[in-house]
């Protein structure tokens, strides 16, 4: 009795055997060492070598090199030869800089986004209830992204797409910044939260200028507070 092999399905016979799905390997050294570095799990002021860096994230040392020149580009580290790469501190400018960009970028966007729509509160309203899980899980890395994204979300509101993409470019900074305060400052995750819900209050209230007021207060204690822990 013979037997005829069953056909290929369509996603086997697109896909070669022994296909790696995984992304190329200088690509998997730049999120690592980014998913790091914004977890400071490598601190500002570390060295970081090439073997080190190789043999955590599994691969050869050519495409670690190729990481870490995308990482020297976007500010992160510096790249000295034969040495390996300086996780950059957070500088006192810097701070500055980011906290001068958001305060003018934030208030506008409050300020744009009354008389606020029912989606967007629905969606704000979404992102301090994913807050409230991860402060209670005490994932830090999680809460800071919820916590940007909750600002970014209001900026979004504007549909000012040259505003938005600003805005974007800080995303890096922010979190770097917010998991370091929360990790001297525990504290501060329960103030984060509640700060928030300040905001969305004023922008249902339609308060244009409470809800500046309190965008700038609510930036303003993390600039003291990221100066402190930078």
């Amino acid at each position: 009795m013979s037997h005829t092999a069953a056909a290929p399905t369509a996603d086997a016979a697109a896909e070669p055997a022994g296909t790696d799905r995984r992304p190329p390997a200088a690509q998997r050294v730049y999120a690592h060492v980014k998913q790091a570095v914004l977890d400071r799990r490598y601190e500002g002021g570390m060295l970081l070598t090439e073997g080190e860096l190789a043999e955590a994230v599994g691969v050869s040392r050519t495409p670690v090199r190729e990481g870490l020149l995308r990482l020297e580009v976007e500010g992160l580290i510096r790249l000295y030869p034969k040495k390996g790469a300086l996780v950059l501190p957070v500088s006192a400018q810097e701070i500055e800089d980011v906290v001068e960009t958001r305060l003018l970028v934030e208030q506008h966007a409050v300020r744009r986004a009354v008389p606020v729509s029912a989606a967007l509160v629905a969606r704000l309203e979404e992102l301090l209830a994913e807050q409230r899980a991860h402060a209670a899980s005490g994932d830090l890395p999680a809460f800071s992204a919820a916590d940007r994204c909750f600002h970014a979300t209001i900026v979004e509101a504007t549909g000012n797409q040259i505003l938005t993409r600003l805005y974007d470019q800080l995303r890096d900074r922010q979190l770097r910044m917010g998991v370091a305060v929360m990790h001297a400052h525990p504290d501060r995750v329960a103030k984060n939260i509640t700060e928030h819900a300040d905001i969305l209050r004023t922008l249902r209230e339609g308060d244009t200028e409470a809800a500046a007021h309190a965008v700038h207060q609510h930036v303003d204690r993390v600039r003291d507070l990221v100066r402190e822990v930078r």
